[in-house]
């Protein structure tokens, strides 16, 4: 197989692990247009945590590499030599909830401008069906003026990355791989198979590949609206949504969702990609665009039931301190992108409630740029309510008795994700 130099342009959650892996084979050359993030890859820390130190330490190198290793760099000349381009930029939404696709256009852009005939281009980003095609290629084609399966090659294979998840890990979750031709097919198949140990499946089509990946968090998506909506339903009947799953789950074949905040980077997202496509064909995605509403309304839901708890308790809701208990968007993971604790602490800061917000993952600095709200270094004073918001590891083993010196004898325990149900006996306690 052709010897081949890899630029990887992104080196965030999925760009950096894949380098890594990659560099161990090939001469790889990560592209990043934040300096910072390259800096402090550079000192051989990944501030993600995706990539342990030992490992990235392993394949760094100072110099653009001749055999194998990873160099890092914002300069476009730099990765000109490369062969095969690797594209894992984020694909957010706006305000609007519509694809924001300018991370990949510019990254097409910077592609077109150093692509030479022969060289390949993969796409890892999540999108709707059709965006590589569509919308990215034509790019580097005008870009560049040349013209792909005649001068250039392109494929498409999604991102599996799970964030904190030391078990489902690059290299142990089955690569899907698509190409434009038989030919790039081939090449990104055989390209892969050398850091993927679970293998590849090499889908039909490139739509196909961008269509598997898209579904994956949809289909998570609505299932967990669905657990949001039981919730709903069973917290005004007056039983534990937990109760009855866990009663349910003794079925062979019922699906174990629970009900829960629905946010970071791709569950909270990329439903709103398949739904974009699927009403520019002229359809309207009910179940999809329902289940999006239901735990997109989840954040302010569980404030105003707290609220509602509170002014139960005979509290005076605008003289009351609550501390929130975690605000990255998933347990034991330190991003905190999309996260909807920020939607329970903007309802309950709506009625003029004091807040201290705690997470032993999170940055207080990157929280406040991106909400408006610092965090704090440890609990102080008693609290009229806690929400434990995240299932962080540091929270897993908490005892009625560690809450119990957070609050008075009216306190409220709003426990989010059902881990202290059993545990709790004096305290007011509730959850989804």
């Amino acid at each position: 197989m052709k010897s081949y130099k890899i630029s990887m342009i992104g080196l965030g959650y999925v760009g950096l692990p894949l380098a890594v892996e990659f560099a161990k084979h090939y001469p790889v050359i990560g592209f990043d247009i934040n300096q910072e993030r390259i800096s402090g890859i550079n000192q051989g820390h990944d501030s993600t945590l995706e990539v342990e130190d030992n490992n990235l330490q392993s394949v760094l190198t100072k110099n653009i590499p001749v055999g194998t290793g990873l160099y890092l760099t914002n300069k476009l000349d730099e990765i000109s030599d490369c062969n095969v381009y690797i594209v894992t930029v984020p694909t957010p939404v706006d305000k609007n909830n519509r694809p924001d696709l300018t991370p990949l256009i510019k990254a097409s852009e910077s592609i077109g401008k150093v692509i030479k005939k022969g060289d390949i281009v993969i796409y890892e980003s999540t999108v709707y069906p059709g965006c590589t095609e569509e919308d990215c290629v034509p790019v580097i084609e005008r870009t560049s003026g040349m013209k792909m399966n005649t001068d250039f090659y392109a494929g498409y294979s999604p991102e599996r990355i799970n964030p904190g998840d030391k078990e489902h890990t690059l290299i142990t979750i089955t690569k899907v791989v698509s190409g434009c031709d038989d030919e790039s097919l081939d090449i990104i198949a055989k390209t892969y198979e050398l850091v993927v140990k679970a293998g590849v499946y090499r889908a039909s089509s490139i739509k196909v590949a961008e269509a598997a990946k898209i579904i994956e968090n949809t289909q998570r998506d609505v299932n967990i609206a669905l657990m949001n909506e039981l919730s709903i339903i069973f917290n005004r009947i007056g039983i534990n949504t937990y109760d009855v799953l866990e009663a349910a789950g003794t079925k062979w074949n019922f699906l174990r969702f629970y009900p829960g905040l629905v946010g970071g980077h791709c569950i909270g997202v990329d439903p709103y990609y398949l739904t974009f496509k699927a009403k520019e064909l002229k359809y309207h995605p009910q179940v999809i665009d329902s289940g999006r509403f239901v735990n997109d309304s989840m954040g302010p839901y569980i404030a105003k039931q707290l609220v509602k708890k509170l002014i139960g308790a005979g509290k005076n809701v605008m003289n009351c301190r609550i501390l929130i208990m975690g605000t990255t968007f998933k347990e034991n993971v330190s991003d905190i992108r999309n996260s909807k604790v920020a939607d329970v602490y903007n309802e309950l800061k709506s009625y003029g409630v004091h807040i201290d917000v705690i997470d032993p993952h999170a940055s207080s600095e990157e929280v406040r740029k991106e909400y408006g709200y610092g965090l704090v270094t440890s609990p102080s004073g008693k609290y009229d309510a806690v929400v434990v918001a995240v299932a962080h590891k540091d929270y897993i083993n908490l005892q009625e008795d560690d809450f119990r010196v957070l609050m008075d004898e009216k306190g409220i325990l709003a426990d989010i994700k059902g881990m202290y149900r059993k545990r709790i006996k004096a305290l007011t306690y509730w959850s989804l």
